[in-house]
């Protein structure tokens, strides 16, 4: 199992829970079904069957966050609810007024919950408390947000804290487009994001396109930066590089998957495997790319 999204964190350096003191808060937060009238739930499950609430090995955890939401779009309450306030308009001889609508809403949402279709997410966590990273894969941020709020209810203190470095993301990137100097491990790849920093909605993108770098320099010296660039690390893993950190569409290559590969696991041991090759690869690639972004910055 690979991560797809990282969004990286650093490990609260206050944060020194073992796994069985790591368990007992899990449980505490477990996973619980939607009950008749709930809208939305999120907590714990087992990331899977055959562990318990956290995958453990070589000090490395795998949590796994399930969500479920029922779906009830405001279009089908605000049509249930006209409805009905035409039946009570007729009863009473006159148009509910703005109190009583959100009342009928509040009825009216009620008595379809209990009917509306479910859907459920699952969201993966990386702890790894030797190298103190937290990394979140998520690609909609309002999904990690939901993730950073379980967190925090789970564990005192509060477990994440933001990485932060010396040099912007968005300054590197901008810098590898326009200078033909060696950044390895890294190699800059075919797709890119600029975007102008007096209006934030003029954007140019470069999708599996070779890099002008001719024309992406004059784009520059016109004012504009890079916000996105798609890279490879040391042949093993590629990704797109966002000016938040955060790490996207992240694979390994073919080099990677041919050593994965050459080994033979049992079923019940490949999600292991597979997961500690990840953080050791993942870790090596986060700690080469702080390094070219001059390292983190102190925290506050």
């Amino acid at each position: 199992m690979w991560f797809k999204n990282l969004r990286v964190f650093r490990l609260h350096p206050e944060w020194n829970l073992n796994t069985e003191q790591v368990l007992q808060a899990l449980d505490k937060q477990r996973f619980h079904s939607l009950g008749s009238q709930d809208q939305h739930t999120i907590g714990w499950v087992e990331p899977a069957a055959e562990y318990g609430l956290a995958l453990s090995i070589e000090h490395q955890l795998l949590l796994c966050a399930q969500t479920e939401k029922k779906l009830l779009p405001a279009s089908v309450i605000n049509q249930a609810a006209r409805e009905r306030a035409v039946e009570i308009e007729n009863e009473q001889g006159y148009r509910p007024g703005r109190k009583q609508m959100q009342e009928i809403k509040e009825d009216v949402t009620a008595i379809l919950l209990p009917r509306a279709f479910s859907v459920q997410r699952r969201t993966h966590v990386w702890i790894d408390p030797v190298n103190h990273w937290l990394v979140i894969d998520a690609a909609a941020q309002n999904v990690a947000d939901e993730i950073l709020a379980l967190l925090g209810e789970t564990f005192t203190p509060f477990p994440a804290l933001p990485v932060q470095t010396q040099i912007a993301p968005s300054g590197l990137m901008t810098q590898w487009l326009v200078e033909s100097s060696d950044i390895s491990p890294f190699q800059v790849e075919q797709d890119a994001e600029l975007r102008a920093k007096q209006d934030q909605r003029a954007v140019i993108r470069y999708v599996r396109h070779e890099l002008d770098q001719a024309l992406i320099q004059e784009q520059i010296a016109q004012g504009m930066y890079c916000s996105r660039l798609g890279l490879s690390w040391a042949d093993r893993i590629e990704f797109l590089l966002n000016e938040n950190l955060e790490l996207r569409r992240v694979a390994p290559l073919e080099l990677l998957t041919d050593e994965q590969s050459q080994a033979e696991y049992t079923p019940e041991e490949e999600l292991s495997a597979t997961f500690l090759l990840m953080c050791r690869e993942y870790h090596a690639l986060l700690t080469d790319l702080l390094t070219k972004l001059g390292g983190e910055r102190t925290q506050e």
